[in-house]
C-alpha cells in the first residue's frame, strides 16, 4: 500500500503527482503484466541467457545498432 504525506495546504494535483510517481517507482503495474502469464523457470532462464549474450556482442562490437 503506498502512503503519501501530504501537507494540509497543499494542492491535490501536487498530492496526486506524487502519488503517481511512487507508484511507477514501486513497480507494481509491472509485476502485474508479469503476473498474467506464467513462464516456465528454464524460459525465463534461457531469455536473460540469450539478452546477456546479446548485450555482450554489442560491447564487443560484433553487432552494430
Amino acid at each position: 500500500m503506498l502512503i503519501i504525506d501530504s501537507k494540509d495546504c497543499e494542492n491535490i494535483d501536487k498530492a496526486l503527482k506524487k502519488y503517481k510517481k511512487k507508484f511507477e517507482k514501486s513497480k507494481t503495474l509491472l509485476q502485474l503484466r508479469e503476473r498474467q502469464h506464467f513462464t516456465k523457470s528454464s524460459v525465463k532462464s534461457r531469455t536473460q541467457r540469450l539478452k546477456a549474450i546479446y548485450r555482450q556482442q554489442i560491447a564487443s562490437g560484433k553487432i552494430e545498432l
